[in-house]
């Protein structure tokens, strides 16, 4: 089977969300980035200088504008999964570990080995906390969604701050957090 053919456009929008400016890029195939940082369009063509060596980002509001309605939707609270596609742009394990993530409900939590598993790599739980960080896609891949196995919250590229804000948002109380009886932060 041969690998899909790498993508040669690069769309892009910024989205204004309360507190957070957020850049957003898809390809033709879906949508493969979400930044985080406090410069996003510096983010954004890191990762795409990594992931998509040549393909330079280009401005599309028009093209971004399902992506950008459904996280705006997510954060004012009007929205609980994603239909949008997404283009997984990572290695094999990676897309593995992504799937597993974006098959996390909305308020609840697992855990890395709990995604490992998941994934089809059960020994592989250091291995999916390296993918889990590496996710180019977070909130619509919910990588906040991953807890430690003992049920404390572990890292997040964003902060902890806001990996504890999107949890309070999807009504997280601790509660439903599978193969854990209680969590709190």
């Amino acid at each position: 089977m041969n690998a899909p053919e790498a993508p040669n456009r690069l769309y892009w929008c910024e989205l204004s969300l309360e507190d957070r400016r957020m850049i957003i890029a898809a390809t033709e195939r879906g949508l493969c980035f979400v930044s985080l940082m406090a410069e996003p369009y510096e983010e954004l063509l890191a990762w795409a200088g990594r992931r998509l060596p040549g393909v330079v980002p280009a401005e599309d509001p028009a093209v971004m504008a399902e992506y950008a309605r459904q996280i705006a939707e997510y954060f004012a609270e009007e929205r609980t999964a994603f239909t949008v596609p997404i283009d997984y742009i990572g290695t094999p394990f990676q897309q593995s570990v992504w799937k597993a993530v974006a098959a996390i409900p909305y308020g609840e939590v697992r855990s890395y080995a709990d995604i490992a598993a998941a994934a089809g790599s059960p020994r592989a739980v250091r291995a999916v906390g390296a993918a889990n960080g590496a996710n180019p896609i977070p909130i619509v891949v919910p990588c906040h969604r991953v807890i430690g196995t003992n049920g404390t919250l572990t890292g997040y590229r964003g902060g902890m701050k806001l990996k504890e804000k999107l949890l309070t948002l999807e009504g997280f109380a601790g509660y439903k957090a599978v193969g854990h009886e209680r969590f709190r932060f």
